[in-house]
């Protein structure tokens, strides 16, 4: 009886979020430059519809409302689990420096030309290399703590900021635009949002299963080893699924700052510490947000399209100021 409660406690709040996401995504595609009714958006998911409704949705909105609902979900799910991994509220991809060296990586590749399955890779090889050199520095003679992982984290993404200055400095005049649409978060040229997804869903699947020992962990590394947790292996999973899952987004819509940091904090207090639920409330959350963010970016000042990393800054700065006050 106790298990069966404990799975509707789950289940309602991820029922809400789906339908929740689903009205958003609907909302981005209807919403434009050409307004569609509901009417017309299923005679074209049905296979009907006027073509230049369905030129619309299926190879413009739909695809793009697709890719920041991905990217929101992995930028989500990766603060969620560095917030876990460090016990600390304020811990993302991005303050970590995750993002800064997939951006490095990526980047790097866009200029050289390579072909994009090649930037996927780099920007997740970027990912991980910041990973595993945040660690080891932070480490230094001793174990590491959470406080000299976070600072350590600070350092490395102001270094990889500058190397991303350099490279605009240096950069061909006429692919500077791009870059730094790109660095802002731009959605407007999102590639197949497929891989994204697919990488999303597998994801949360895997971590699924490691929800008590992620809960576990979260109380802090000595008493989950005292509990029978494998500590360095999960830590060192939980960087790998983190670097996969920013490298996933940054190569997708570029560096969109606020949703790994602010959602997970804001699940916390609203639905409590369970990972078993914050890991696949974050992912619809953090979709559905970006998903907005993209919508007003499109539309706000229409037709001039805004970045939606700019629009994730905007909600995000007094929103966290906003959790932090009442958190006191």
């Amino acid at each position: 009886m106790a298990a069966v409660e404990a799975l509707r406690r789950r289940s309602v709040p991820l029922l809400f979020l789906s339908a929740a996401s689903l009205f958003c995504i609907a909302l981005s595609v209807t919403v434009g430059s050409v307004a569609i009714s509901a009417s017309d958006l299923w005679a074209v998911l049905s296979g009907g519809g006027e073509p230049l409704h369905q030129t619309l949705i299926m190879e413009l909105r739909l695809p793009r409302s697709l890719a920041a609902f991905a990217t929101g979900g992995l930028l989500a799910v990766a603060g969620a689990l560095m917030q876990v991994l460090l016990r600390n509220p304020l811990a993302d991809p991005y303050v970590l420096g995750l993002s800064g060296g997939a951006a490095v990586a990526a980047l790097l590749s866009m200029l050289s030309g390579l072909p994009p399955f090649i930037v996927s890779i780099a920007a997740f090889g970027g990912a991980l290399g910041s990973a595993v050199l945040v660690f080891g520095l932070s480490h230094g003679r001793g174990s590491w703590t959470t406080t000299r992982l976070l600072l350590t984290g600070v350092v490395v993404s102001s270094g990889w900021g500058a190397v991303i200055t350099f490279m605009l400095a240096v950069g061909p005049t006429e692919q500077l635009p791009g870059m730094l649409y790109w660095l802002m978060g731009d959605l407007a040229y999102a590639r197949s949002p497929w891989p994204a997804l697919i990488i999303l869903a597998l994801t949360s699947i895997i971590l699924l299963p490691l929800g008590r020992s992620l809960n576990v962990l979260a109380r802090g590394p000595m008493q989950a080893a005292a509990l029978g947790v494998a500590v360095r292996p999960l830590e060192w999973s939980i960087y790998g699924s983190a670097s996969l899952l920013t490298a996933s987004a940054v190569t997708t819509a570029g560096s969109i700052g606020f949703i790994g940091l602010v959602v997970p904090h804001m699940l916390r207090l609203v639905l409590g510490n369970d990972q078993r639920l914050i890991l696949p409330a974050a992912a619809l959350t953090g979709g559905a947000l970006l998903v907005l963010a993209d919508t007003l970016a499109r539309t706000i000042i229409a037709p001039e399209q805004l970045p939606a990393g700019v629009i994730t800054a905007l909600l995000g700065v007094p929103t966290f100021l906003y959790l932090l006050y009442r958190s006191r």
